[in-house]
């Protein structure tokens, strides 16, 4: 049997050799089902798992990330892309209920690193290792990448310089 890939939330626009999950029924979904319920998998059974644009539409992000971890096989890689919160992609749609930060995912992590003094530890059930978090740039400001300091500071101060964030996490189990 092959990889076994998901695309939470796909939508109209499906990752590529996924299967589709959404509560939309669509040419593209191949498994209508409500996630906010929980992902209709079996304990560590996926390979892969890719969501764009959804974790943000979700109810409770913290039952979501501990429903990936628990269909997720060892070591099997989570790609997230989300709207980031100094973007107008977060606030302009009604359905977001929820933005994120850099550090929103040091709270599903049990990496020393990671945690910083100021962080609870919530007792959740999922361990990711956070492989990768990158900003992706509005075109316009592609130019900062010249100047002597961080785009990224600029992204937490002024609105829609950074759009969205790229996550990449590895589960731990």
């Amino acid at each position: 049997m092959g990889k076994i890939i998901l695309d939470l939330g796909c939508g109209r626009k499906k990752y590529d050799k996924a299967i589709g999950l959404d509560k939309a029924k669509l040419p593209e979904v191949d498994v209508i089902c409500d996630l906010n319920k929980g992902i209709p998998f079996k304990d560590d059974s996926v390979d892969q798992i890719y969501t764009y644009h959804f974790l943000e539409h979700c109810d409770d992000l913290v039952f979501l990330m501990e429903e990936i971890w628990r269909v997720s096989k060892p070591n099997a890689k989570i790609t997230i892309i989300v709207p980031y919160w100094t973007s107008i992609g977060a606030f302009q749609d009604p359905t977001h209920k929820r933005f994120f930060t850099e550090r929103t995912f040091d709270y599903f992590t049990k990496e020393p690193k990671r945690k910083r003094l100021f962080y609870s530890d919530y007792g959740f059930r999922c361990d990711f290792k956070i492989l990768k978090i990158k900003p992706k740039y509005a075109p316009f400001f592609s130019w900062l990448k010249f100047l002597p300091f961080k785009r990224y500071h600029l992204g937490l101060v002024f609105l829609n310089i950074v759009q969205e964030l790229f996550v990449e996490l590895e589960v731990i189990k």
